[in-house]
């Protein structure tokens, strides 16, 4: 047997023949023998005040136990020669406890350990292996596991080639039919100015036409009213003079009369008043196509995605009794004070929540939210049906969805998504799809998307704004 090195040799003198470690705080019995304070202290545990030796079994006295300032000054010694000893041998990995190099491995505890580890209470009764041969064990289960991980990593990898060629073809896609809407529009708008300046230069004809003839029959009753002016006088004079000179050529007279009389004429030729009509007549084709064109262009906009303005008000009869709305339900604000108001079963009278009177139950819907004059507050939608009494749970399982702003974005999940947004919004935008069963909030004033609750998210039944305002704070839904 090979002998045993000096430091082992320390090593073995600073060992407690009791725990098989360092001495800590080592104590002298009256025999010379050397233990552990808490060692000896627990073979000692009962009513007797004598004792024996655990070591020689002599009968030593309790309380002339004697602390070992030397012997604890060598287990320090021992330890750090131990340790550089081991830092030596072992690469630098040794035990944090006994700094002894980790030479072997627990099974039971998968974890390294030295020698004294071993035979420590801790570790005695374990299964432990050659820390080599555990390394090469579990390298070869690790190899095992790294080829099925380089096989699931090369499948994600394909999964994302195809997926990016994929999302490519898709956007060559939107890219074509966003440069087909563009030249479609733009056609459609110079279409339109084409029409309305070809509408307007023959209104502007009309005008002109209208007011030729318009001058040209002013003139001539002007003549007509000049000359009856005339012909009046003249008469009028007649009448004023004797019988026998009144008389007096009076069949030339009443002839001059005859004549004076002008006949009456057109404003308007038949011909000009057939081309105003007709043109009315096409006008009022033309508005009313335009109005049919204006009243679906939003079915067909929605048909492609698009979420139609919701004119939203706040259901007074939902609202928790210290909060207060504006006449016609535009806001909401925090009062001082709990109002008496009727404890009617659709009522909040725990949490400071309100309801939208609006119920949307398919389609697509959108609406703001002024958040500027709010200190904290919560933004979202609810099912009709959600609990009104008592502690209710903001969040799917409780049927709300929203985002909330507590000096921190949340979006309002089980548990809480925190949200990567360092100030809070002064408008949110809130966009449902009863159809797929989805909402998405949107920051209205940089159009920049704040979270969404995925599609399936927002059951298929009748879906109404939901609003929590903290006290102290506004809200206010936007026109």
């Amino acid at each position: 047997m090979a002998a045993a090195s000096p430091v082992e040799s320390l090593q073995e003198e600073a060992t407690c023949p009791l725990c098989l470690e360092y001495f800590t705080d080592p104590v002298t019995l009256e025999c010379g023998h050397n233990f552990c304070r808490a060692c000896v202290a627990q073979c000692w545990e009962g009513p007797d005040r004598a004792a024996s030796c655990p070591q020689c079994r002599e009968t030593v006295q309790q309380r002339n136990l004697r602390p070992n300032r030397q012997l604890a000054n060598v287990v320090e010694i021992a330890k750090q020669l131990s340790f550089q000893a081991a830092k030596g041998a072992g690469g630098g990995r040794v035990c944090g406890e006994h700094q002894e190099a980790l030479k072997l491995f627990c099974e039971e505890d998968q974890t390294p350990i030295c020698v004294i580890c071993r035979e420590s209470r801790a570790h005695r009764a374990h299964t432990v292996v050659p820390i080599q041969e555990a390394a090469e064990e579990y390298k070869e289960k690790i190899q095992a596991h790294l080829k099925t991980l380089r096989e699931e990593r090369e499948k994600w990898l394909g999964f994302k080639v195809t997926g990016e060629e994929r999302s490519q073809e898709y956007l060559k896609q939107t890219e074509t039919e966003r440069q087909k809407i563009v030249s479609e529009f733009q056609q459609l708008r110079q279409f339109l100015e084409e029409q309305e300046r070809l509408l307007l230069a023959q209104l502007e004809k009309l005008d002109k036409e209208i007011v030729k003839i318009e001058n040209e029959n002013i003139t001539k009753l002007s003549e007509g009213i000049s000359c009856l002016s005339e012909l009046i006088s003249e008469m009028e004079g007649k009448c004023q003079k004797p019988g026998s000179e009144f008389l007096q050529d009076v069949r030339s007279t009443l002839s001059r009369c005859e004549k004076g009389k002008f006949q009456q004429s057109e404003e308007i030729s038949p011909e000009l008043e057939e081309q105003v009509s007709d043109f009315s007549q096409k006008t009022i084709v033309l508005m009313e196509t335009l109005r049919k064109f204006k009243d679906t262009l939003p079915s067909a906009l929605e048909s492609l995605g698009a979420h139609r303005q919701a004119n939203v008000t706040l259901d007074p009869d939902t609202a928790h009794p210290i909060l207060v709305l504006s006449e016609g339900g535009k806001s909401v604000r925090c009062g001082d004070t709990r109002q008496r108001l009727p404890k009617n079963p659709e009522r909040f009278d725990s949490v400071f929540c309100v309801l939208g009177c609006e119920g949307f139950t398919s389609g697509r819907h959108r609406w703001e939210v002024d958040v500027e004059d709010g200190q904290f507050w919560a933004v979202g939608v609810a099912r009709a049906s959600v609990g009104r009494k008592g502690g209710i749970s903001c969040s799917p399982e409780g049927g709300i969805w929203a985002v909330e702003w507590l000096g921190q974005f949340l979006a309002l999940t089980s548990p809480v998504t925190p949200l990567p947004r360092s100030r809070a919004p002064s408008r949110i935008r809130v966009c449902l799809d009863c159809d797929r069963g989805q909402v998405t909030f949107i920051d209205a004033g940089d159009e920049a998307p704040i979270f969404t609750f995925p599609p399936g998210s927002v059951p298929g039944e009748r879906i109404r704004p939901w609003l929590w305002v903290w006290p102290g704070s506004r809200l206010r839904l936007c026109p």
